[in-house]
């Protein structure tokens, strides 16, 4: 695949290691399936499985261990949200990007409260998809221009609702961050991607998602939605 001036894009799919991007594309309908694969691996990603529904999805998932999937919500036999939850508990390491016809807000805050790491309508370009599934493989949250917003939104409402049992590393005596870590945490919890961390803090990409990740580790967290709740109920982002 080509870019508007004529140069070839197959790097486009390689991560920060330099080896291709494992994808799985998730839809029941086999052309719109067969051509969003086709336009990922054209542009270096490496399609690693599809699948046509949701029982076949979770199951090619754990066999394929995919980096990214991406995923319809709308599928047959088992719900995209549920693939997503499932997939996810299996394997924490899979990001999932949701490629869903529906911008219904209660779409896509169900997505992302089943572990979505981002959420891009159908309308999206091509090029738009590749930059979202390269971004969803850096762990930066993905959203249609719009949804960000809505998502950071319900995270301060359910983290102004009267608290449940405190998430795991909240208590006293829990493992303690660094300055840095904590200083990482608050922007996350701003909104800001890895890339504009590490601008604002002027280190590398890789060192942003290594702070996060030893943040995860500590917090016994499994993912960037619930680090974004955990420091938005500890008013961080407000700091």
């Amino acid at each position: 695949m080509t870019d508007s001036t004529g140069e070839h894009k197959d790097h486009g799919g390689h991560g920060d290691h330099g080896a291709p991007i494992r994808v799985m594309v998730v839809d029941d309908h086999p052309m719109w399936r067969d051509a969003v694969a086709r336009d990922l691996s054209e542009s270096g990603f490496e399609v690693v499985a599809t699948a046509g529904d949701g029982d076949q999805a979770v199951r090619r998932a754990k066999a394929a261990a995919p980096g990214v999937l991406v995923l319809d919500l709308n599928l047959p036999g088992k719900p995209g949200v549920q693939v997503c939850k499932e997939v996810v508990a299996a394997n924490p390491a899979v990001r999932v990007l949701v490629l869903s016809a529906s911008g219904e807000h209660a779409d896509v805050l169900e997505a992302v409260k089943s572990g979505a790491t981002g959420y891009l309508l159908k309308s999206a370009s091509t090029e738009e998809l590749r930059d979202a599934v390269r971004r969803t493989a850096a762990g930066d949250p993905v959203f249609t221009p719009g949804l960000a917003g809505l998502v950071l939104g319900e995270y301060r409402r359910l983290a102004s609702e009267p608290a449940g049992p405190a998430p795991a590393g909240g208590e006293p005596g829990a493992p303690r961050l660094t300055d840095r870590e904590t200083e990482v945490l608050r922007l996350v919890a701003k909104g800001l991607s890895y890339k504009q961390i590490a601008e604002r803090l002027v280190i590398s990409h890789r060192t942003v998602q290594n702070h996060v990740q030893n943040t995860l580790g500590k917090l016994q967290l499994h993912n960037r939605v619930e680090l974004v709740r955990y420091a938005i109920e500890r008013g961080l982002d407000d700091e």
